[in-house]
């Protein structure tokens, strides 16, 4: 039986892994400022993605985009806006949710949602 912090690891892994193999060159991960934190900043085709992951066991009552809250998306937001003031990018942004979810043989699933979030800058 894994906890859930180590569900969440192996799941950001899995997200790391996926877009990797789709072209992104991952930027940050885990990258934090104070009490806010991006999962994922990955660069594709000129666009900066910041992914937030979401994992789930299988059969688990709410699928892992449930988790994906306004509240949520409102501390991305805030720390994207960090993330972007810090490293001067001033390119287009896309903010992604990894959808992982962790079956009980160690294998997983990831979908990427593109555009889970539209915000205007």
């Amino acid at each position: 039986m894994t906890t859930t912090a180590e569900t969440g690891r192996a799941g950001e892994r899995a997200a790391t892994e996926h877009l990797r193999r789709a072209g992104y060159d991952i930027q940050a991960l885990n990258w934090r400022q104070g009490r806010d934190e991006l999962d994922i900043v990955a660069l594709k085709d000129g666009i900066l993605h910041f992914v937030e992951v979401k994992t789930r066991r299988t059969g688990s009552l709410t699928p892992p985009e449930a988790a994906a809250t306004q509240r949520k998306f409102r501390a991305l937001s805030r720390a994207a806006a960090c993330y972007l003031q810090m490293t001067g990018w001033e390119g287009e942004v896309q903010f992604d949710l990894a959808s992982v979810e962790a079956f009980p043989d160690g294998t997983v699933r990831v979908e990427l949602i593109e555009n889970a979030l539209e915000y205007n800058w």
